[in-house]
């Protein structure tokens, strides 16, 4: 099923790995001029090398801070400057620090608002007038699952990412109908992150094998395993797509069944 996106312009930020780079390579596999992001300069220089292989859009990397203004305000006007236009942003942006309530600081409240809420805040503020332009806009916002149960140890994830769905359900309300505002949950995916601590795990003795850490991650989940980067990708592009029309204000959660809510 072919997503009809070839030719529009994607912006997608936190995409030189991840989950973020996961959406990015669907999209480019599905013919998208894509604008990537990330900190570091050669991690995001190795993505656009390897994703402007995937489909006959081009790939473009704009390094920057997610919690600068003046980075976000450079992301956004350069993507304009190269192409012309934007169609579709999907914000991405790595998790904050875990911990208890009580021992974590003003600081880190601060840090994981500026990184998680107002990245998104600006991003929008500076991509709306491009979004709304065009034949139909979309925004994807990649929170996490934490949004609909709190993950023990995660008091950062499990408050400050709430905000991004309240944003998001606003959104696709003063945004419509030219924009559609959407929110995609993860839960656990075998991302470059994931590997690390399981492998880190091994080396501390907790697992035998990688793949025993592995399997271990899965425990609670129906599905018996956890998810594929790319898995969520493919959501991503569809809630970008004019395939999924209809949708809009809804926050889908991508954890095989894990999560015990209702709604």
């Amino acid at each position: 099923m072919s997503f009809e996106i070839e030719d529009n312009v994607a912006l997608v930020t936190a995409s030189s790995r991840g989950l973020g780079r996961a959406s990015a390579e669907i999209l480019a596999r599905e013919g998208a001029n894509l604008v990537l992001n990330g900190r570091d300069e050669s991690k995001l220089d190795e993505t656009v090398t390897a994703l402007d292989d995937l489909g006959d859009g081009d790939v473009l990397g704009i390094t920057g801070d997610l919690t600068k203004e003046e980075d976000i305000k450079n992301l956004v006007a350069t993507t304009l400057d190269e192409f012309g236009q934007l169609d579709h942003l999907v914000t991405s942006a790595g998790g904050p620090p875990s911990g208890p309530f009580l021992e974590t600081s003003d600081e880190d409240w601060y840090r994981a608002f500026d990184l998680l809420v107002m990245s998104v805040v600006r991003l929008v503020r500076e991509s709306a007038p491009a979004l709304q332009d065009g034949d139909g806009g979309t925004i994807v916002t990649i929170t996490s699952r934490s949004v609909k149960e709190a993950i023990d140890s995660l008091v950062l994830s499990n408050s400050v990412r709430m905000s991004v769905v309240g944003l998001e359900k606003t959104l696709s309300k003063e945004l419509a109908p030219k924009v559609r505002a959407n929110a995609v949950l993860p839960g656990p995916h075998e991302t470059s992150r994931i590997q690390d601590l399981i492998d880190q795990a091994v080396n501390r003795g907790e697992y035998n094998s990688y793949e025993e850490g592995l399997s271990a991650r899965s425990n609670g989940i129906p599905l018996e395993r956890i998810g594929e980067p790319q898995e969520l990708g493919e959501v991503v592009a569809f809630l970008s797509s004019p395939r999924s029309s209809y949708l809009n204000g809804v926050a889908i959660p991508i954890d095989g069944g894990a999560g015990a809510a209702n709604l």
